[in-house]
């Protein structure tokens, strides 16, 4: 369990890991990170916790940041909102702490915002909701597309490779959930087709009987899902089945996680989804799973993808930031133009906001599959 602990990564001597502890701050560059060790979110936490390990590890090995080693520093959540302010405000009051691993969700990320704005220091993101980066805050950069494109590439491939045109929409009531669910009714809106159902749920519900109901009695021949937790997903996806319900479903990237696929089985197979995510979309995401599987014995996914690509990004805009100072380091990832990463290739846009691309897959007897890739222009 973490509470507050200082993680040295890599895989150096213990004797240089014992003089990396007591170096100077001038000695060592440190990098926070507010990651759900314990609560309903932890499994996530673990994979995320992983994959910027994972990246701390390489770039240890490759000498650190202008020879200085990295080392994280990373503070439980508690999978809540109120956890996530404490974690972030810990992190923050260390003047060492150049820079900060943000958390994947949106929720979460909305709560801590204010204190992001306060602090001056970049904060990497996972949270796809499309508003946290258009309000203003300068220091936010997502490391995931934002879902006007999940909505876009939902849509299109509903409407037009299945041919569904009666949309059961099922979501979060969360700010992610209502804000997702929305972007897809105004992308399906365009084409002329207005969903015959929207039930929204809220988090860490233990029974959608009524909604996997509302489902089959809508008359949908194809399902929509934006639902934020694994365990909530998993309710639902074996109470449709129950049900009967067994019409085409496209979900969000958590559809598509190894949780989701863990916990709901069988009930997933045939379902489709958006993932940032996928180990055979590009060479470097390739590259990337074997290491994470041969260092952690398990597949990756995009809780671990997302946290190791902007580990590498900020080592990278921290070797190029001078004195790595906020804004040096705000200004280094801004100027960041055509970085590859595992989750694709990066160009930061004045909110922040640095990938534009998405990959359609389907999960064939639970292993997930790549159907194909998409860039987007806009």
């Amino acid at each position: 369990m973490y509470h507050r602990r200082n993680i040295l990564l890599g895989s150096m001597a213990a004797a240089l890991a014992v003089s990396w502890r007591s170096a100077s701050a001038a000695d060592t560059v440190k990098l926070g990170a507010v990651i759900p060790t314990t609560g309903p979110l932890a499994e996530a936490g673990r994979y995320a916790l992983q994959g910027a390990t994972l990246a701390v590890d390489e770039a240890n090995r490759a000498g650190g940041v202008s020879g200085r080693p990295v080392e994280l520093v990373i503070e439980d959540d508690q999978s809540t909102n109120p956890g996530t302010v404490l974690a972030f405000n810990k992190l923050i009051s260390d003047p060492e702490i150049t820079a900060i691993l943000g958390p994947t969700r949106s929720t979460q990320i909305g709560a801590i915002a204010p204190d992001i704005l306060k602090a001056g220091k970049p904060v990497m993101i996972g949270g796809t909701d499309p508003r946290l980066t258009q309000a203003g805050n300068p220091w936010l950069f997502r490391c995931r597309p934002n879902d006007i494109y999940t909505a876009r590439v939902i849509a299109a491939f509903g409407l037009e490779t299945l041919g569904k045109r009666k949309w059961a929409i099922v979501h979060s009531t969360d700010a992610f959930g209502t804000s997702a669910s929305q972007l897809l009714i105004d992308a399906l809106a365009k084409q002329g087709v207005t969903p015959v159902l929207r039930q929204g749920q809220p988090n860490n519900s233990l029974d959608f009987t009524p909604v996997a109901l509302a489902v089959r009695q809508s008359g949908a021949d194809i399902v929509s899902s934006f639902i934020t937790f694994e365990t909530d997903l998993a309710v639902f996806a074996r109470q449709l089945r129950q049900l009967g319900v067994n019409l085409p479903w496209i979900g969000s990237p958590s559809i598509t996680t190894t949780t989701a696929l863990k916990l709901a089985g069988a009930a997933l197979y045939g379902t489709f989804g958006v993932a940032d995510f996928h180990r055979d979309a590009n060479p470097e995401a390739r590259e990337f799973a074997q290491a994470y599987q041969a260092k952690y014995g398990t597949a990756p996914d995009f809780f671990g993808a997302w946290p190791y690509d902007a580990t590498r990004i900020l080592t990278l805009a921290l070797s190029q930031g001078g004195g790595g100072e906020p804004q040096q380091i705000r200004d280094a990832l801004l100027s960041l133009r055509g970085y590859r990463g595992v989750e694709g290739t990066y160009g930061f846009d004045r909110n922040g906001d640095g990938l534009h691309s998405y990959n359609i897959v389907k999960n064939v007897d639970g292993t997930v599959v790549l159907d194909r890739h998409i860039e987007f222009d806009d």
